[in-house]
Formats: C-alpha cells, sequence, structure tokens
C-alpha cells in the first residue's frame, strides 16, 4: 500500500530552521523595545513630536525597521536553511541511494562515508557491514544450492542408468541391480536428511532445553563404537559436567557429526579420537581432535564448507554426503556458539565447540541434563 505524498525532511528543516530564527528575532527585538521603553518619556505634545524623544516617535521610527530586519531573517533562514538542510542529509542520501541499490540485488555497493565518526558515519558503517554479510550470505546460499543441486542430482541418475539397464538388459543380475539401487536410494535419503537438519537448524525452529554436552559425547563415542572397531580406532571420553541449553537433539547430531568425522578421517590403524568437555567462565566447551594424515591451515579452513570433501573421503563407503561439519557449523551458529578448527602438529584436526553456559545445579543431584555426583 503506496503513502500519500507529503513534504521532504529537507523542507521540513527548512522552516524549522526559518521558523526558529524569526522566533529568536522577534524575542530579540521585542527585548529591545522594552529596553528603550525605560528610556523614552511618554509625553505626546506635537509641537515637539519630531525634537524630543518620546514613545510615539519611537514606534513610528522603530516598527518599519523591525518589519524590515524580520523580513530580512526569514528569507536567510529560508534560504540558508534549505542551504544547511541540504548539507545535513547529504549523507542520507547517499545511504538511501544504497539502499535502493541493494533492493534491485546490488549488494557489492559501499557507501564508504568520508569523514569522522557521528550517527550518519556510524549509520553507514553499520550498513555496510550489513551489505557485506548479507552479500556473503547470499554467495553461500547460491553455491549451497548448487551444489545440492548437483548432489541430489547425482544419485537420482545414478538410480536411472541402473533402471534403464535392468530394462534393457533382462539377463542382468537383478540382485546386484538392487543392491545398488539400495545403496544409492541410501545415500539420497541420507542426503535429503541431512538437508533437513541444515535447514532446521538455519532457521532455529527448535524448541531449547538445558542439556549435558559430557552425556551426548558418550552417547555419540558408544553409538559409533561399532564404526570406530571397523577403522582400528581408539574412541576416549572424558572430561565434566558441561551444562549448556539448547536442542539436544541437535546438539546430539553435533557431537556425533564431529565423532564421526574423527574416526573416518584417522590414520588406516591404531588411530585415535579425543572427545573432552569442560566448563569455563561463561562457556562450555566440546572438544574433539583426532590422529591423521597431516593438513596444512588453508585446507581447515574450507572443512566446514557444504559438501567440501577430500578425495581420501571419497574412497570410502562411509563417504558421507559432505555435510557434517558444515551441520556443525550451522548448529554451532544457531546454539550463539563459535566453532574453531585447527591443524595438529602430529597429524589430525582439533575442533573446538563453545556454546554459552547455563549454571550447573547446585545440590549435586541428577537433573534432566546432569548426572549423579557424589
Amino acid at each position: 500500500m503506496g503513502r500519500r505524498p507529503g513534504l521532504s525532511v529537507r523542507l521540513k528543516l527548512t522552516l524549522s530552521y526559518a521558523g526558529f530564527l524569526m522566533v529568536a528575532g522577534v524575542l530579540l527585538l521585542t527585548a529591545v523595545w522594552v529596553f528603550l521603553l525605560e528610556y523614552v518619556p511618554d509625553d505626546w505634545d506635537k509641537r515637539m513630536l519630531h525634537e524630543n524623544p518620546n514613545r510615539q516617535l519611537l514606534a513610528y521610527t522603530f516598527a518599519p525597521a523591525a518589519a524590515t530586519v524580520l523580513a530580512v531573517l526569514l528569507v536567510f533562514g529560508l534560504l540558508g536553511g534549505w542551504v544547511l538542510a541540504g548539507r545535513m542529509l547529504a549523507p542520507l542520501t547517499r545511504i538511501t541511494e544504497a539502499t535502493r541499490a541493494a533492493t534491485h540485488g546490488w549488494l557489492s555497493h559501499r557507501i564508504r562515508l568520508p569523514g569522522r565518526r557521528d550517527e550518519f558515519r556510524e549509520l553507514s558503517d553499520a550498513f555496510d557491514t550489513m551489505l557485506a554479510r548479507l552479500e556473503a550470505h547470499v554467495a553461500e546460499q547460491e553455491r549451497f544450492a548448487a551444489n545440492a543441486s548437483h548432489e541430489l542430482r547425482t544419485p537420482l541418475a545414478i538410480s536411472r542408468t541402473l533402471l534403464e539397464v535392468a530394462r534393457t538388459d533382462p539377463n542382468r543380475d537383478t540382485d546386484e541391480i538392487i543392491d545398488r539401487l539400495y545403496a544409492v536410494n541410501g545415500r539420497a535419503i541420507d542426503l535429503t536428511e541431512a538437508l533437513l537438519v541444515l535447514s532446521r537448524a538455519d532457521r532455529r525452529s527448535f524448541t531449547r532445553e538445558r542439556v549435558d554436552l559430557s552425556l551426548l559425547a558418550e552417547e555419540a563415542a558408544e553409538t559409533l563404537l561399532p564404526l570406530a572397531e571397523e577403522h582400528g580406532v581408539t574412541v576416549e571420553t572424558h572430561g565434566e559436567i558441561a551444562p549448556a541449553i539448547g536442542s539436544p537433539a541437535l546438539l546430539l547430531q553435533l557431537t556425533t557429526n564431529l565423532v564421526h568425522n574423527a574416526i573416518v578421517h584417522n590414520l588406516p590403524e591404531q588411530g585415535t579420537v579425543r572427545v573432552t568437555t569442560g566448563v569455563r567462565r561463561e562457556t562450555v566447551v566440546l572438544t574433539v581432535e583426532n590422529t591423521g594424515a597431516k593438513v596444512t591451515p588453508h585446507l581447515v579452513a574450507t572443512l566446514t564448507e557444504p559438501f567440501r570433501r577430500g578425495a581420501e573421503r571419497l574412497r570410502t563407503h562411509h563417504a558421507g554426503v559432505g555435510l557434517g561439519l558444515a551441520i556443525v557449523k550451522t548448529i554451532t551458529r544457531a546454539h550463539d556458539g563459535t566453532l574453531t578448527l585447527a591443524p595438529r602438529p602430529d597429524g589430525g584436526i582439533l575442533i573446538t565447540v563453545e556454546l554459552p553456559a547455563t549454571d550447573p545445579p547446585a545440590d549435586g543431584v541428577r537433573t534432566s541434563y546432569g548426572r549423579m555426583e557424589a
């Protein structure tokens, strides 16, 4: 619904400047008039009207001069106020133009307002920061949509090829085709569920509860124990109660993804995964580190991007769908936490998740997120 046109802010400011100037002029002239009346007698003698000062003569000579002064002040106030308002509102005009450009999709434009810091400069800097984040988010979403489309198309294309083979070659082993179709379909389901988890966490559409990260770490390690034994990896969990506020299901997904990645991307044999929980001053910390090949900081910085995979991951039957750490990053961000990845000097990666803490129970009894203490 459109708004009816009204006076511009510049015109309103101009009228305000002129009005204040006129009021100040009237007050000043009134003060002068009252001051002069104190020293001018109130005599009315026509014979002496133009010879002796009196109030009638003062009014006769003062009124035209006062009117002229007020007229000059009005013109000066309107012209000066118009110019002044234009100079004051020039930064706002640039911000408005940048806003219009952003609405048309030009997110790379920046205001970069020069000058010392004031309200307009702070607004300009905040708007530039918002545009930068929005541009990065849109670019990330575009890459994600393209990658997701590619990833979803791959199993569908494989399924179609297998079905065409089964239809054109009746003598082909159907059990083999069914097994391959089952595997491809399972991968497509895993990818779809991962996309749903990612979308749910990104929208923050979940109920927050009290949860203990140490219990989630133990549950994830126990669930993935068969996978660890298959890869010859030892999983160690230790630490203290780490009470936080969030979604138990999403935080369990986060912990499971970290432990799963640490197991799969490890040494060929006799690898180790250490899962630790702890409490800091205002946060709780979950760390997962593993042994493995040495990686560069540049490679580590890209691992949280969606569908980012190394070549070695594609050759394993536990390759996943390329969203493990992307989901971890999104869940951490949805819980107002921070995610840090760092390469270990001896090989492998150290991943740290830091979340806002909640106060643990003082009586040491079991709670909905805690455990029994002595």
